[in-house]
């Protein structure tokens, strides 16, 4: 069947445009979560919506499992392909179709990467604002699939509060319109569904998104704290206050000892934690609320505070909070990212309980997050190749999205449930809310083909009737695990 359909790809596409050799699917075996691998059956690399739509209707007609796959940074193993399916990768659509100032939106291909929006908006005097940290890399069509965020998500939201319309494959490969340029379509939500779904509602071929004016005024500190205590006191006391900065980002000792390691950003020495905190708008403003904020700083311990002179400083404060995931790998040999939310006054208990974890199971947890919003990514530290160590710290990994949990938290803040965290989720929600969502999948795609196995641990065939206890394939007997 499988060769059937290759041969079918190849007509439809062109040779180039379908990956059978073994060596070669390889490429695409994982996301950025290396953990989890699987080698697809064929990858096909579609350039247009239509070359999309053909790849989908075979394999819909084929009864072929099919992944949608943008730049590959997912964090969750979303991306994660099936070993008897079909990865469909969007990484060549990449046009910015249109900018328009006028009405304040840009139209793109799902395979544009992230900062080449605002650099394309930049010139009419807007920006594109969610960006994650990865944005130099990551596609607009996987932070659609996953509602990416950002550290500036505090003030302006996630990816769905920045697509107005959208143009998906449905998974029988039907082209469907939703939205547009528009700011409040009528009828369902189906936008605020598909944004997040994770692929397993369709694939998106074309995306217009909001674009956010340049503000007339950026201000950035950064604040060094001896305790990470001090640093969640004033990260409290600045929202308490009901300022609203476009970030506050924390990094703990550990994140900042792995940042110097590898881009050198000068953050002060002795910290236990540091702050950047950036405030952005009319000028007046942001100088008002700038006093505010190094005020509640120094008041909660600061023992100093820099204050970027130009954009080449901010570039630097940033250097070291964008790269931090990375940069662990120059103090870890390993290392498993979390994602879990917390309310944002729980930060002190909540790290003080993440680091008694570190010490009972016997590994280093570095924490670096969006501290405005209490989305924690806890950095797991490890060495694959000391016995026991990597069990140890995927319990460790738990215990710290259990504890998100018992917060009142969520298991995911922006990277998404994928094939990490689909064990969590009955942990967070009971069988029958499980049940509607899966319902909503169905409605999509009943034959179950798009992005299988992934978000939900026992997914329910379409066919059956809801209820407990319904059997399911098993579709993880391809996985590899390292």
């Amino acid at each position: 069947m499988l060769d059937d359909l290759a041969r079918r790809l190849r007509d439809e596409l062109g040779p180039a445009k379908v990956i059978t050799d073994r060596q070669e699917l390889r490429t695409y075996e994982c996301d950025g979560l290396a953990h989890y691998k699987v080698i697809p059956a064929l990858v096909a690399l579609p350039h247009t919506t239509a070359e999309v739509a053909a790849v989908v209707r075979a394999c819909h007609q084929a009864k072929v499992p099919f992944v949608a796959r943008g730049s590959g940074t997912g964090l969750s193993g979303g991306a994660l392909p099936h070993a008897d399916g079909v990865l469909i990768v969007t990484a060549q659509m990449r046009d910015i179709i249109d900018v328009d100032p006028a009405a304040e939106r840009a139209v793109v291909q799902p395979g544009v990467i992230n900062l080449q929006v605002t650099r394309a908006a930049t010139p009419h005097g807007y920006y594109y604002a969610p960006d994650p940290s990865s944005q130099q890399i990551c596609s607009i069509g996987g932070n659609v699939a996953e509602n990416s965020g950002g550290a500036h998500c505090l003030k302006y939201g996630f990816t769905t509060n920045h697509v107005t319309g959208l143009e998906i494959v449905t998974p029988d490969g039907d082209v469907v319109r939703l939205g547009g340029k528009a700011p409040d379509p009528p009828g369902y939500d189906l936008m605020g569904a598909f944004v997040g779904s994770e692929g397993t509602l369709g694939v998106a071929t074309e995306v217009t998104v909001k674009l956010t004016r340049l503000p007339e005024s950026v201000r950035t500190l950064l604040a060094a704290f001896e305790s990470t205590d001090q640093a969640g006191a004033a990260t409290s006391a600045i929202i308490g206050a009901g300022v609203v900065p476009a970030a506050i980002e924390m990094m703990d000792a550990l994140a900042i000892e792995a940042a110097e390691a590898a881009v050198a950003c000068g953050y002060p020495a002795g910290a236990g934690a540091v702050l950047i905190v950036e405030l952005d708008g009319p000028a007046p403003e942001v100088e008002a609320q700038f006093e505010q904020v190094t005020a509640f700083c120094r008041g909660s311990g600061a023992f100093e505070i820099r204050i970027a002179a130009d954009d080449a400083e901010r570039a630097l404060f940033w250097k070291g909070r964008k790269s931090a995931f990375a940069a662990v790998g120059r103090i870890s040999p390993d290392y498993i990212v979390q994602d879990g939310v917390i309310p944002r006054t729980a930060l002190p208990e909540v790290l003080r309980r993440i680091g008694d974890l570190a010490r009972e199971h016997g590994v280093r947890v570095a924490n670096v997050f969006h501290a405005g919003d209490g989305n924690l990514h806890p950095l797991v530290l490890f060495d694959d190749q000391v016995p026991g160590q990597a069990e140890r710290a995927e319990e460790a990994s738990g215990a710290i999205i259990d504890l998100c949990i018992e917060y009142g938290g969520s298991i995911t803040g922006e990277h998404g449930v994928g094939a990490d965290k689909a064990k969590y989720m009955p942990r967070m929600f009971g069988d029958d809310d499980l049940q509607t969502m899966q319902l909503v999948r169905c409605a999509f795609d009943p034959d179950g083909l798009a992005n299988p196995g992934k978000i939900f641990p026992t997914p329910r065939l379409c066919g059956e009737r809801p209820g407990r206890g319904t059997p399911t394939a098993d579709r993880w007997k391809d996985v590899e695990v390292f």
